[in-house]
């Protein structure tokens, strides 16, 4: 963070100097590497991690030496993108968390709609159900059904029904912790929980606390009364956008089975979506919160750089991963983003961030959209979002056309970064499947000086994005959450068993969501409407992304609000809930209504 000290900007420690970039043509050129899938991939990902010289092949023919041509001169070398909005008001913590109960407001006029926190708090008081019988329910649906067991990595049945009778004695005792209380909730390998191991999405122990504490923000989650049901499924070390997870289970899409969830938080995006959970913790190091939530027809959060403490977990990718919500409506998105995202006193950084209450949004409403870089998305996916930017045009919002250099050569830059930083972090690739062992022995290659050339285009991006800000303030930059309605999985049942490598797909699949990652600043997708898949019944939910200043969540959570009455105003369909979603609250009610008439 000191590094970040020498850019100061009124009411910011760490702001970048805002500073216009090159005014340049923007460029793409689509990548052109082999999808390897099933003998072949073992063979290459056997060939890559046991010579070198291959590794280092694969590394030019990514096009990561392409950064060394960009004129970078005149930019300092930015590793962190931590940028904190100065609050000097002393919030009580506490009373403002309590506060959040009266500014929670659901859409609830909807038949269509996923159970929201509220529906659960609701039948809790009124005795209807309890969050025993509710957690007993989604036990014996994980562990009787495929299709939801893949989602999860690990469930301790013991410590669930004990969370769940004690906010259940609380409900009876008229004590009820919040809106949270007793609202079953799964959380993303990633992070450490108390008890329970850590894989990354792998067959390798990752576990370096050995499961003796919790991260903060799961913390707060527990203090606020959730049951925790378990650790979610993830794509392996979070090192891809499908969730294709060979070595733990392949969780498909709910809306359509022929489909990916989206990775690399595929676990979480899948909970939602099924209906299993209101809530789920992802975390999001290029696009892995955003991803699957556009996929599954998700509200996801990738919070400010630092906005979200995980200590004491340590990211994989320090400098790009954060953690956030995904949720199934946007009041759920807020509620669960303010709780986590309490500073932590422990955390240096974390603990300089002000308390996360509701704040009023400043009166300036502005979309920017680059629109050769927006362009570059499928028809289908063009046709959702421009008519859900229209309906932003109807309700105040401005629309204006923006330029951002180096589009192209920055997800370059950001791809050398997090795979750099990954692969630090990971001291063999024994044991890994051998899509990442390719990913991770070719990012053991980068050099350190391309490394820092990557933070200085990082550098570069930040402050033109200063700049866009300065020169149109609330201005939020909007663009597809993919470019792509969906990945659908090409090679069928095969490729879920054996894994399969598609690195043009992967990265154009991360075509806008980099961006915040590489940055800092926080980004929301939101769902807008559906499309027709290409095989099997179910369309595919496509999703439109919003990118705002450092600490500007609150202005992102108004835009989804917008969105969202817009999406449920035009009809179910451009939302709703999947064929296959899971009615919790009835079979718990069930359930409980059999147990008092057997006694």
């Amino acid at each position: 963070m000191a590094e970040n000290l020498a850019y100061i900007k009124s009411g910011y420690y760490g702001y970048p100097e805002a500073r216009e970039g090159p005014k340049i043509p923007f460029s793409n050129t689509p990548g052109s590497n082999p999808v390897l899938r099933g003998l072949p991939l073992a063979v290459a990902g056997s060939a890559v991690a046991n010579i070198r010289l291959l590794s280092t092949l694969l590394w030019g023919n990514a096009g990561f030496s392409a950064l060394r041509n960009v004129d970078l001169d005149g930019y300092d070398s930015r590793c962190d993108p931590t940028v904190v909005p100065i609050d000097k008001s002393d919030a009580d913590i506490s009373a403002s968390i309590k506060a959040l109960s009266s500014s929670y407001n659901p859409n609830l006029t909807s038949t269509n709609r996923h159970y929201s926190i509220k529906d659960y708090h609701s039948a809790y008081e009124a005795g209807n159900v309890t969050p025993t019988a509710v957690a007993e329910v989604l036990l014996d649906l994980i562990s009787k059904h495929p299709k939801h067991r893949d989602a999860f990595l690990e469930i301790k049945k013991e410590r669930v029904i004990a969370a769940a009778e004690a906010s259940t004695q609380r409900y009876k005792a008229g004590k009820a912790l919040g809106l949270f209380d007793g609202v079953p909730v799964g959380v993303k390998d990633e992070v450490d929980l108390q008890g329970y191991s850590k894989c990354l999405g792998s067959g390798v122990d990752f576990t370096s606390t050995k499961g003796t504490v919790t991260s903060w923000c799961v913390q707060k989650w527990e203090e606020a009364g959730v049951v925790i049901l378990g650790k979610l499924n993830m794509h392996e070390l979070g090192l891809d956008t499908t969730n294709n997870n060979p070595a733990k289970g392949t969780p498909l899409n709910p809306h359509n089975p022929h489909y990916y969830t989206g990775g690399s938080s595929g676990g979480s995006a899948y909970t939602v979506a099924a209906g299993l959970f209101p809530v789920s913790l992802g975390a999001d190091g290029g696009g892995s919160i955003r991803n699957p939530s556009a996929y599954c027809g998700l509200y996801g959060l990738k919070p400010s750089h630092s906005r979200v403490s995980g200590f004491p977990t340590t990211s994989l990718a320090p400098s790009c991963g954060v953690l956030g919500p995904m949720a199934s409506s946007m009041a759920d998105l807020e509620y669960a983003y303010r709780i986590m995202a309490i500073p932590n006193p422990s955390d240096s950084i974390s603990s300089m961030f002000p308390v996360p209450v509701p704040k009023s949004v400043r009166q300036d409403r502005v979309i920017g959209i680059c629109k050769p870089w927006f362009d570059l998305a499928d028809s289908s996916v063009l046709n959702a979002c421009h008519a859900a930017i229209s309906h932003y045009e109807s309700s105040g919002y401005k629309v204006i056309d923006i330029t951002i250099p180096y589009l192209s050569e920055g997800q370059l830059a950001q791809a050398v970064t997090i795979l750099s930083e990954i692969s630090t972090g990971v001291p063999s690739v024994s044991g890994l499947t051998s899509a990442n062992k390719i990913l991770i022995s070719v990012g053991k290659q980068t050099p350190a000086s391309d490394f820092l050339i990557a933070q200085k285009m990082r550098n570069l991006l930040m402050q033109h994005l200063a700049f866009l800000f300065e020169q149109h303030p609330g201005l939020l930059i909007v663009t597809p959450t993919t470019p792509n309605a969906g990945w659908h999985i090409s090679g069928g049942a095969a490729d879920l068993k054996t894994g399969v490598s598609d690195a043009n797909m992967s990265v154009r699949s991360m075509t806008y969501v980099w961006l915040a990652n590489f940055s800092g600043c926080p980004a929301i997708s939101i769902p807008v409407g559906r499309v027709d898949a290409k095989e099997g019944e179910g369309k595919i939910p496509v999703g439109l992304m919003a990118l705002g200043e450092w600490g500007a969540e609150d202005s992102l959570i108004e835009w989804g609000r917008v969105g969202e009455q817009w999406v449920w105003e035009n009809g179910e369909d451009r939302m709703g809930k999947p064929e296959n979603w899971v009615d919790v609250l009835e079979l718990a009610k069930s359930r409980q209504d059999i147990g008092k008439s057997d006694n």
